[in-house]
């Protein structure tokens, strides 16, 4: 029987959807589409590099996420932690911060729906998707959070059988068994042209950026722990088997379109997440006689623009109703319903989808607005994150706890957040090189706007209540769910 904390949302979350929802929130549009410019961009060996260093940095914030979420289980979890740990005004700012960045990715992924389907229908208008879409994702939340846990399940399945089917085939024509009679094919492809490092130092640095937003929705499984039946066994066992699969994964899929695609072709330079026929997925499908493949490939994304603007829903959702258990964001917003689903947050939250419709009326320019609006959000959220937790250590340690009370250690701290801060401000400074270098005025606004919305939220909070860095004997380690 499912449990429900004070706070009225009911702990419904199984180990096997936290895995998925984390798993399936990292597989998208950036490993199907994205991965191909990235290649194109800095070669395969660069590639390469950018996203084991991206993995490492994700692996160490879940493991400094996984510390803190099984020792203090919340609902909006970073947020809780970074008012508590480091200073109230981060926690206002990384609050809203994400809940902005997740609705607008909602209206973003929505969109979205509407170009995918263009591929099959494209004399109907894409709003008419959207809408559809945009209604069965309301529907999936507004019922309960086990609803929404099955399904992202069941979408994340999908995804990975799909990654599996393309990783065998990919070897099999890397070593000669399928893709024709002609010789394997073996690594040439690492070694031809500039191959394997193209571009040097500040092109595997831009591709930092790209495999940065490829792996965004791991933090997932910090929003969920509230709502997990047994977050001190299901988060730990869950970061350590979606660490591995997203490496062996990613790098895994890298590896083989780098080795069957050279980096010089034009197909790869020409990857976008609204042409499907291009993806790097569809063309090595199509080389081993596939001739439906991008039809294949193009139901997969949609899938995954599904499965992230569902993720995107109850991330908001969750994260405006612990703002407002916070008592940061309106009272309204931390009621729920029978279901324990906070109906107030999901409604102000599908609003903000609505703005999807804008891309009908005034076409792809607010389209390309609402991207770059929740560009660099994510970036910030792991940023903080990993002060929290270094902070959560320290403070810790200084209040006379022991080690030993925590249900799951964090790997190798300091180092592992220290890492993940230094490597998250290098992806947010190397978000647009070329327009910082250039100071183009208009391409630094689109690029960073995230930025300075979140230094106002961050300086509004402060000036108004006066809030101080909160001294490490002070800090708030008192073990509650959501209040």
């Amino acid at each position: 029987m499912a449990q429900e904390n004070n706070g009225g949302v009911k702990r419904e979350l199984k180990t096997r959807h936290l895995s998925m929802i984390a798993l399936g929130g990292s597989i998208g549009t950036g490993l199907f589409v994205a991965s191909g410019s990235a290649i194109s961009t800095a070669g395969p060996g660069g590639a390469l590099v950018a996203y084991i260093g991206i993995g490492l940095m994700v692996y160490f914030l879940m493991t400094s996420l996984g510390e803190m979420a099984t020792y203090i289980p919340v609902s909006g979890s970073f947020a809780t932690y970074a008012g508590r740990f480091v200073d109230p005004a981060l926690g206002f700012a990384m609050g809203w911060n994400y809940w902005f960045n997740w609705a607008i990715t909602l209206a973003v992924d929505v969109s979205t729906t509407g170009i995918v389907m263009h591929f099959w229908l494209p004399h109907v208008p894409g709003w008419i998707f959207s809408a559809f879409f945009l209604a069965v994702i309301f529907v999936i939340n507004a019922l309960s959070v086990r609803t929404f846990g099955e399904t992202e399940y069941w979408l994340s399945i999908i995804k990975v059988v799909t990654v599996i089917v393309f990783l065998i085939v990919g070897f099999l024509t890397i070593f000669g068994i399928m893709g024709g009679n002609g010789p394997a094919i073996g690594l040439k492809n690492f070694s031809i042209g500039k191959a394997p490092f193209v571009g040097g130092i500040p092109s595997i640095l831009s591709v930092f950026v790209v495999a940065g937003f490829s792996f965004q929705g791991t933090e997932l499984i910090g929003i969920t722990a509230g709502e997990s039946e047994t977050p001190e066994t299901s988060i730990p066992k869950a970061i350590k088997q979606v660490f591995w699969r997203i490496l062996l994964f990613y790098i895994l899929a890298i590896f083989v379109i780098a080795a069957i695609l050279p980096y010089t072709s034009k197909d790869l330079l020409g990857s976008s997440a609204s042409d499907v026929a291009i993806s790097p997925f569809t063309l090595v499908f199509q080389r081993v006689g596939l001739a439906s493949a991008a039809s294949v490939i193009n139901a997969v994304i949609l899938t995954s623009v599904i499965s992230a603007a569902n993720s995107g829903m109850y991330a908001s959702t969750r994260m405006l109703w612990a703002m407002s258990k916070q008592h940061i964001a309106p009272k309204a917003f931390g009621r729920v319903n029978s279901h324990g689903v906070p109906i107030p947050a999901l409604l102000l939250t599908t609003v903000v989808g609505l703005f999807t419709f804008m891309t009908g009326i005034w076409g792809p320019r607010i389209y390309m607005f609402l991207v770059s609006a929740s560009g660099l959000t994510g970036f910030i959220a792991w940023l903080g994150i990993a002060i929290s937790h270094y902070r959560f250590r320290k403070a810790f340690i200084a209040q006379g706890h022991s080690l030993g009370e925590l249900k799951y250690h964090a790997k190798l701290f300091p180092f592992g957040p220290i890492l993940a801060m230094v490597l998250g401000v290098l992806v947010i400074v190397g978000q647009d090189l070329n327009a910082v270098k250039t100071l183009d005025w208009q391409a630094l606004g689109i690029s960073y706007m995230s930025v300075p919305l979140f230094i106002i939220l961050y300086g509004y909070y402060k000036i108004r209540h006066k809030t101080h860095v909160i001294p490490l004997e002070k800090v708030d380690l008192s073990k509650i769910r959501d209040d």
